[in-house]
């Protein structure tokens, strides 16, 4: 039997489909309002950066859980068009993951999720080989403990493990102390470590887990990184936003980009914010995933917001 396929990326986490609605305002309660347009779009943060990176011309592979329904059809279309392999298991008594996103004229977003808890990816339903052939494994723990059982056999294979985390799941720190690049959300180092102040919990979330990075994004304000000897900060790029859905799947692709080409760690850090930019002129998770030319003219000459929050400084 010929060895199983080896690709620059494997994802194993989230998918959804989005139904976009954009609005002047966000509704106060009890109000009526007219909404100016409506659509459907795949997203999910896994999938959309998988998707984004086969686009810069890296094989990618995800792994994940989809219903055989309408929102599953859509995320099969869409990982056949970008070229992605696949490894999708079907739930029959279950609809995909499914999101109401609504959005104001600047662009921001308020999202009501719906995922049914038989969507679970199971962790006995894995295959190791899908995992360690492969340059890299992206998670986003949604699934912990089948994240957690990826990022393990990764970590043994000596594949780098790339992880998106917003919430404080159950089990998380066992998906954790298997991440080599804990890219997080604004407020989850403070939550995990109990710790206020960011730069001091980036620096005590990398001691304790033992990661090579241990990075925070922070919307607007760009991205803080410690890489255990510098706090790097890096400003984020000013564009017409229309919707920030997917920003930050989209900077974990930038990242991952960045890292296959062994960037180094300010050009990864720049090129991610710069990626994760330009996706939020278009609507959706993955409106307006750029050309690596189109994001590198943006890093040449683009404007950033203000860095004065965050100067480089040691820990």
């Amino acid at each position: 039997m010929p060895p199983f396929p080896t690709v620059d990326l494997v994802g194993v986490g989230l998918n959804d489909t989005n139904t976009l609605i954009s609005l002047a305002k966000i509704p106060a309660a009890g109000s009526k309002v007219e909404y100016e347009s409506q659509s459907t779009l795949p997203g999910g943060q896994v999938a959309s950066a998988v998707v984004a990176c086969r686009r810069w011309g890296m094989s990618a592979r995800y792994v994940g859980v989809l219903g055989n329904d309408d929102a599953g059809r859509i995320h099969r279309e869409a990982f056949a068009t970008a070229g992605v392999e696949t490894r999708i298991l079907s739930s029959n008594g279950a609809g995909s993951a499914h999101s109401i996103i609504l959005i104001d004229n600047a662009g921001e977003r308020t999202v009501l999720s719906r995922r049914d808890v038989r969507l679970a990816l199971d962790p006995a339903a894995l295959d190791r080989e899908w995992i360690v052939n492969a340059r890299a494994l992206l998670v986003d723990g949604y699934d912990t403990a089948a994240a957690a059982q990826a990022a393990a056999w990764a970590r043994a294979a000596g594949v780098p493990v790339i992880a998106d985390l917003d919430e404080i799941y159950s089990g998380v720190e066992d998906l954790v102390a298997h991440v080599d690049y804990l890219i997080v959300s604004r407020d989850f180092p403070s939550r995990l470590m109990r710790e206020p102040d960011l730069p001091h919990a980036l620096h005590k979330m990398r001691v304790r887990y033992g990661c090579k990075l241990a990075a925070a994004t922070l919307g607007e304000d760009g991205v803080l990184a410690w890489d255990g000897q510098r706090l790097i900060h890096r400003a984020a790029y000013r564009v017409p936003v229309v919707d920030t859905t997917g920003a930050g799947d989209i900077f974990h692709a930038g990242f991952i980009y960045g890292l296959h080409r062994a960037w180094p760690l300010e050009r990864q850090l720049d090129f991610a914010c710069a990626a994760a930019a330009l996706n939020c002129m278009g609507l959706g998770a993955r409106g307006s995933i750029q050309v690596i030319e189109e994001i590198e003219g943006l890093m040449a000459v683009g404007a950033r917001y203000d860095a004065a929050a965050h100067a480089e400084q040691a820990v």
